[in-house]
């Protein structure tokens, strides 16, 4: 198999799996190919022999047969915004803390690396956020995997965000801030503002308030087929805006359009792991504590 690598930052205390991993992958004879930059910092260690570099402008359709992100979540949505539409399958390997989006652990890597040898594996395909504004933003890679924000800048006064669907108005929400979250961003920030959680196979988009003034102003879930327009009112001269990762400071004068991207990313998942068994265990959903009591 052609097999990428995908990381951010070696660390020290992740040396030892990373070159357990790359002697794992040679010692099958896979051809392994690293991202350029992670590359370098391999190249440091003296680790990358028999390893093959590649850039951004190089990943395109069967270029890899899968792509190994290596780290935590934010590595993995760092991953989607450089393979885009490409259709390469990525296995998500947690190195990090919680991990919910790469399901696969230090100590099942073994395992993981025979299953997709042996078509052990079933692929999860996850909608995306498409961005379009009235000025430029987020040029290079105008899409998200978990969730757009529009929030209040510093200690600033709440903003208004007036919202529209497929043209017709929704809402003016009065708040510090406002989600919008694909179902597999469900489970990132919007839950932390009291969204719902969200199958990822669900076709929902999900709209979040952060503090709104109102208390009769709840998240709501629409379809993932519509168009939403954001236009954003204040008294702060600026605003944040991000997308995932990215983040930019907008103005009032921006006009944000969001609607379902036209590709999906496939992630890779293997039978011992279900998004049921995911929430259970890692966002402990359901659990009772007072058995520990």
């Amino acid at each position: 198999m052609k097999i990428g690598i995908f990381g951010k930052v070696l660390k020290q205390s992740d040396i030892d799996f990373v070159k357990q991993l790359l002697a794992l992958l040679l010692q099958r004879k896979h051809e392994v190919w690293v991202y350029h930059s992670y590359f370098l910092q391999l190249e440091e260690e003296g680790m990358t022999s028999q390893l093959l570099s590649f850039e951004d402008a190089e990943v395109k359709p069967r270029f890899l047969d899968c792509l190994f992100s290596i780290g935590g979540d934010g590595t993995l949505l760092h991953t989607v915004r450089f393979i885009k539409d490409s259709g390469i399958p990525v296995l998500g390997v947690n190195i990090g803390r919680l991990g919910f989006l790469t399901g696969v652990v230090k100590g099942r890597i073994n395992e993981a690396i025979e299953a997709l040898e042996q078509g052990n594996f079933m692929l999860d395909c996850r909608s995306l956020l498409q961005l379009s504004s009235n000025h430029p933003i987020f040029e290079e890679a105008p899409f998200a995997l978990n969730e757009l924000t529009i929030q209040k800048k510093d200690t600033s006064s709440m903003v208004t965000i007036h919202t529209y669907v497929n043209g017709e108005f929704l809402n003016s929400f009065w708040a510090d801030g406002l989600i919008l979250a694909t179902p597999t961003g469900s489970t990132a920030y919007s839950l932390s503002v009291g969204g719902p959680i969200i199958v990822p196979t669900s076709k929902t988009l999900l709209l979040a308030p952060i503090a709104p003034h109102n208390l009769t102003v709840r998240p709501i879930v629409i379809a993932d087929d519509s168009t939403v327009t954001l236009q954003i009112e204040g008294r702060a001269e600026h605003y944040f805006c991000t997308l995932d990762s990215q983040a930019v400071t907008i103005d009032d004068t921006y006009q944000l359009t969001i609607r379902k991207a036209d590709f999906t990313i496939s992630l890779i998942r293997f039978e011992w792991s279900s998004f049921y068994q995911t929430i259970r265990s890692k966002l402990m959903w359901g659990t009772d504590t007072r058995k520990n009591v």
